[in-house]
C-alpha cells in the first residue's frame, strides 16, 4: 500500500457543494477530502509530512469528469492493452481530468470485447486519472447516421450480445450509445436502464416523437449533441429540439467551437442551462499529439492543427483537451465558474450515480481537486489525494 502525503490547500477561494469560500483551506489525507475550512480555521494540529500549496488568488473546484474520450497522446482505448490505458491515465490530469469513462467504437465483436476485457483487469494507479468504467459507443446505432463509426460492423441492438460484453466487462459498462429508434418497443433500453446503465441516444436518425418515446422507456441522455443526429427543422425539431425540450435529458457537449459552433453553444446553454450539460472530449489518439495521419476504428484520420477528420471530410472525434472546452464555455454570456463545475463535474458524477464519491468539494469524497486562476488555467491536478500535475507557479492574475 502507497503511503499518500497529505496534503492542504490554503488561501484559496473554495467552491463546494453550498456555499464558495473566500480565503478557505482544504486537506486531504489518505485519497480523500477531509476537511474544509473557513478563513482562520485551521487547527493547529495538523498531520505530519504534511504538503502545504499557496492557493493565494486561485479556485479550488472538483476534478473534471470525462464520460466520452476515445484515446489520447497515440493511445486508444481499442488498443485493448494496459499500456494505452496508461498513456491515457497519465495524459489527462494535465487538462484537469481526474476520472473517465474509456470509449469504445463500433469494431468488430472479439476487438470490442478484447477492450473491454482489458478495462476489466486495468488496475488504477496513484497520480493518474481513474478509469470509472466504460462508454459503450455502439455498434447499436444507424447506419445513415454512422460518422466515424465503421458501416461494416454496425448491428441491430441484441440484450444478449450486451449481457455478454458487460459480463466479459465485470459490469463496467455505465454508458451505451444507440439508436432509440432500432428499439421502437422498448425492450433493449428498459432492460438496460432497469439494470442502471445509463442509455444515450446518439447517432440516431430519431425524430422527435422517438426521442419522446425512448424517453419513457429509459433513455436519459444524448450523445455528443447536434453531431450525428437530426437538427431542428421547423417541422420536427429531432433529437437536438428533444434535448432542449424534453428536461429529463442531459446531453453531452463538444464545446471546441468546431463541433458545434461558439453561437450553437449560446443557444443550446440558453436553452438548457448548466444543470443538463455534460461536457465531453470525445478525444482520439491524435490529441496531445502534432498534426498529421492517424486511426480511428481502424480508419485513417488526418489531423490539422485544431481538428480530426476522415478521408471523406467525417469530423473523426476530437483533438479537444477537457480544460479548452471549459474555457471556451466560460467565454459564452451567462456562464460562471460555479456553471463549469456543474458542466464537468456535478452532472458528470450524477449522471453515471457516482455522486456520492466523486463530483464535489465534499468532505469524505475522493481528493479528485484542481487548482486554477480565473482563466481556468490548470495550476494543480490532485487524483484520489495525489499531485498528478503541476502547472506554472503564476497566479494569473498580472
Amino acid at each position: 500500500m502507497i503511503k499518500i502525503t497529505p496534503i492542504l490547500i490554503e488561501n484559496a477561494k473554495i467552491y463546494t457543494e453550498e456555499q464558495v469560500i473566500e480565503n478557505g483551506a482544504v486537506l486531504m489525507q489518505a485519497g480523500k477530502i477531509t476537511n474544509i475550512y473557513q478563513p482562520d480555521g485551521i487547527p493547529r494540529s495538523l498531520p505530519e509530512n504534511l504538503k502545504v500549496i499557496d492557493g493565494t488568488g486561485l479556485s479550488v473546484i472538483p476534478g473534471f469528469i470525462d464520460g466520452h474520450i476515445h484515446g489520447a497522446n497515440g493511445a486508444d482505448v481499442m488498443d485493448a492493452t494496459e499500456e494505452a490505458l496508461d498513456t491515457m491515465a497519465l495524459a489527462l490530469p494535465k487538462e484537469g481530468t481526474t476520472s473517465f469513462l474509456a470509449t469504445t467504437i463500433t469494431q468488430a465483436p472479439e476487438q470490442i470485447e478484447q477492450a473491454l476485457i482489458n478495462v476489466r483487469n486495468y488496475v488504477n494507479k496513484p497520480g493518474q486519472a481513474e478509469i470509472i468504467g466504460v462508454h459503450l459507443e455502439g455498434p447499436f446505432i444507424e447506419k445513415e447516421k454512422a460518422g466515424a463509426q465503421p458501416l461494416q460492423y454496425i448491428m441491430n441492438p441484441d440484450p444478449d450480445v450486451f449481457d455478454r460484453w458487460q459480463e466479459l466487462s465485470g459490469n463496467q459498462i455505465k454508458t451505451i450509445t444507440m439508436a432509440p429508434e432500432l428499439d421502437p418497443e422498448g425492450s433493449f433500453i428498459s432492460k438496460l436502464a432497469a439494470s442502471g446503465v445509463n442509455v444515450s441516444a446518439g447517432h440516431t436518425d430519431a425524430d422527435f416523437s422517438q426521442i419522446k418515446c425512448a424517453l419513457k422507456h429509459g433513455v436519459r441522455q444524448v450523445t455528443h449533441l447536434c453531431n450525428a443526429m437530426n437538427g431542428i427543422h421547423h417541422r420536427d425539431i429531432g433529437a437536438v429540439g428533444a434535448a432542449m425540450e424534453l428536461e429529463e435529458l442531459r446531453a453531452e457537449l463538444i464545446a471546441d467551437g468546431i463541433h458545434v459552433i461558439p453561437e450553437m453553444l449560446q443557444i443550446i446553454y440558453r436553452n438548457m442551462g448548466s444543470k443538463r450539460l455534460l461536457l465531453i472530449t470525445d478525444a482520439m489518439r491524435a490529441k496531445c499529439l502534432p498534426p498529421g495521419e492517424y486511426e480511428l476504428g481502424g480508419q485513417p484520420v488526418h489531423v490539422s492543427k485544431d481538428r480530426a477528420l476522415l478521408e471523406n471530410g467525417t469530423l473523426a472525434g476530437s483533438i479537444l483537451k477537457m480544460h479548452e472546452g471549459a474555457k471556451n464555455m466560460l467565454r459564452l454570456n451567462d456562464v460562471s465558474l460555479k456553471n463549469i463545475i456543474e458542466m464537468t463535474s456535478v452532472n458528470p458524477a450524477k449522471q453515471i450515480d457516482i455522486y456520492e464519491k466523486k463530483g464535489s468539494i465534499t468532505p469524505g469524497k475522493d481528493a479528485d481537486v484542481l487548482l486554477v486562476d480565473k482563466h481556468l488555467s490548470i495550476k494543480y491536478t490532485i487524483c484520489r489525494g495525489v499531485i498528478a500535475f503541476k502547472g506554472d507557479e503564476s497566479n494569473g492574475n498580472h
